[in-house]
């Protein structure tokens, strides 16, 4: 049975990767096989990796505000390359009105600072599957 692996990256220009790095020792403990981008990564850049990685999820991490031109853009080049299949969550400082339209756009889940790093693993353990 194919293990769940997830691709972790910070989009644009932000520079903080501590919690990142938390979230990505967090799922390799619970199992998850992680491929960690690192920084300043493009949507293209993620996706392209998304796809040759095979990977069933992409953790974007977002502190800087732009989350509303990265996260939609993930989105729309999975869309284009057809593998929507890949299933796209995130974190940051998100306010909850672009919370829920990120959702809308097709964002599984957002997280915020307060959440913690076990409901983070349950929460991939649960709606990340294996898409092969």
């Amino acid at each position: 049975m194919k293990k769940t692996k997830v691709l972790l990256a910070k989009v644009g220009l932000d520079g903080h990767m501590h919690g990142l790095k938390l979230i990505a020792t967090g799922l390799r403990d619970a199992g998850i096989e992680v491929v960690y981008l690192g920084l300043r990564k493009s949507p293209e850049q993620i996706v392209q990796a998304a796809i040759q990685e095979d990977v069933d999820g992409i953790g974007l991490s977002s502190l800087c505000g732009a989350h509303m031109i990265h996260f939609p853009r993930v989105i729309e080049l999975l869309e284009q390359k057809g593998v929507e299949s890949i299933k796209v969550f995130g974190g940051g400082i998100i306010p909850p009105e672009d919370i829920k339209k990120l959702k809308k756009m097709g964002v599984i889940e957002i997280f915020v600072p307060g959440d913690s790093l076990p409901e983070i693993v349950d929460f991939v353990k649960k709606k990340v599957k294996p898409r092969s």
